[in-house]
């Protein structure tokens, strides 16, 4: 990765990545399950953008796991984490559309389950992205 950082970029999209984060948490508490999947989706989604725009690599999407495969270029991903994205990459349409559905309504197809799994996948990408960010910040101090 390049030493060319941007901290107050990379603040202000891992700012909106927690916050994101924490109204999943509100959304799984309050049994909104489809959208507590998709803000899970969503806060990944920001913090992958973090670090993107920290190292001046701004990229556009929504797909976790192009952004992730955009970091990768720069940097090592590892597979869980690939795999992680690809998990979340899965709430981003259906939780939200009624007609991504046959039948029904998207919350009707959502569980307790996946918001808490979705949520922890959400934190495990925050916490690879603001471990990498300190390693590269650390390395432009040196």
């Amino acid at each position: 990765m390049s030493t060319g950082v941007d901290v107050e970029e990379f603040s202000r999209w891992i700012l909106m990545a927690k916050r994101t984060l924490e109204s999943a948490r509100g959304d799984e508490e309050r049994g909104d399950y489809n959208w507590s999947c998709f803000k899970a989706h969503q806060a990944s989604e920001f913090a992958v953008k973090a670090i993107l725009y920290g190292v001046g690599r701004p990229t556009r999407g929504h797909s976790i796991t192009h952004l992730l495969s955009e970091l990768s270029r720069m940097v090592q991903v590892p597979i869980d984490i690939m795999d992680l994205g690809k998990f979340l990459d899965k709430f981003y349409v259906p939780t939200r559309y009624v007609d991504a559905w046959s039948e029904g309504v998207p919350y009707e197809y959502f569980t307790r389950s996946d918001a808490e799994m979705a949520i922890k996948a959400a934190e495990r990408i925050i916490t690879f992205i603001e471990d990498l960010w300190r390693g590269l910040l650390s390395g432009v101090r040196s």
